[in-house]
């Protein structure tokens, strides 16, 4: 428990501490920080985060079909969200937070380490592997405590993300990451490799759209 009240700690402090300052920068500075910090606490309980899933496949082509299964999952769980909370609140995209990445190559470039870094590895390794993994063992473990660690590690991917999509975004996104949750405890503990390559897909295609000038 100990461990778990010390990475979202952590998340939480250095996000809202850096907002007032930027924007763009304020979440890959948070986890950049937290799984720092997670990486020592496992380390130091004779652990890595291959005991949490980040192994090499097996099987590329299995990996890549689970890849494809967790994104059209992915799709029907934030889809529906959406028609939910197009009835309470207005959807504002993501307020402009990447609106310099237009026709700007750099600035894409500077986008893509983060998008397969930040919100791909690290998002995935945070708010699946060791949130949901530390929020169960917490509530004992077992089936309940893995729903109860679900929708705790959903909620609080949402509100990650209340800052710039506002509520429809969060979510939307807590949504997304329920999908990514649910898998997460189907295969995700012996192999996590399909969620970090559909998150990282999906953010690659937003802003790929972003820099296009194209609407996603």
């Amino acid at each position: 428990m100990r461990d778990l009240v010390f990475v979202v700690a952590t998340l939480v402090i250095v996000k809202q501490s850096l907002l007032p300052i930027t924007q763009l920068y304020a979440g890959p500075a948070s986890t950049f920080s937290a799984m720092t910090v997670a990486s020592i606490l496992l380390y130091r309980r004779g652990l890595g985060w291959s005991d949490l899933g980040l192994r090499w496949p097996e099987s590329w082509f299995r990996t890549l079909g689970l890849t494809l299964l967790t994104m059209a999952f992915f799709l029907v769980c934030t889809q529906l969200m959406a028609l939910v909370a197009d009835q309470f609140f207005e959807d504002i995209g993501t307020s402009d937070r990447f609106s310099h990445i237009e026709g700007n190559l750099t600035a894409y470039l500077v986008i893509m380490g983060l998008v397969w870094t930040h919100a791909s590895f690290f998002e995935e390794l945070l708010f699946r592997a060791f949130i949901i993994n530390h929020t169960s063992e917490a509530f004992g473990g077992g089936v309940r405590a893995d729903i109860w660690a679900l929708l705790i590690s959903s909620i609080f991917f949402g509100y990650r993300h209340a800052y710039y999509q506002g509520w429809h975004g969060a979510l939307v996104t807590g949504a997304g990451g329920f999908a990514f949750g649910v898998f997460y405890l189907w295969f995700g503990r012996r192999n996590i490799m399909p969620l970090i390559l559909a998150h990282g897909a999906f953010n690659t295609l937003g802003q790929t759209f972003r820099f296009l000038g194209i609407e996603d």
